[in-house]
């Protein structure tokens, strides 16, 4: 079966992610592997958080997210602890625990080992 490329033109300014969590937390899924890769399906999306209630958000994939605007204030739970800015790309492992906050907002690319939807 062939499957054509996936094009999401403009899709960092104009997609908009739903909220998922507390009053601040926005992530939404743009593309998937999953309709024809259902053992080891590769999500992608965009994360965006706003200044508020921290995310705090445990693994059950592997996921890695590329910042692209703002600041992020990342730590997980061995106590290491970073800020992110634009350019700055993070590797989650699948069981890791991870905490978000931001002083503003973030806006991150995420790409994970999950089927579309899975949050």
């Amino acid at each position: 079966m062939a499957v054509g490329l996936g094009y999401h033109p403009k899709a960092q300014s104009t997609f908009k992610p739903p909220l998922i969590a507390n009053e601040n937390a926005f992530l939404g899924d743009i593309d998937s592997s999953d309709r024809y890769n259902p053992e080891k399906p590769i999500t992608a999306g965009f994360y965006r958080l706003e200044k508020g209630t921290p995310l705090v958000y445990e693994y059950p994939y592997d996921e890695m997210k590329i910042i692209l605007e703002g600041e992020f204030e990342i730590s997980d739970e061995t106590g290491q602890k970073v800020t992110a800015s634009p350019g700055d790309v993070f590797h989650f492992p699948k069981g890791s625990k991870i905490t978000f906050s931001t002083p503003s907002y973030g806006l991150a690319f995420f790409t994970g080992q999950k089927a579309k939807g899975v949050i």
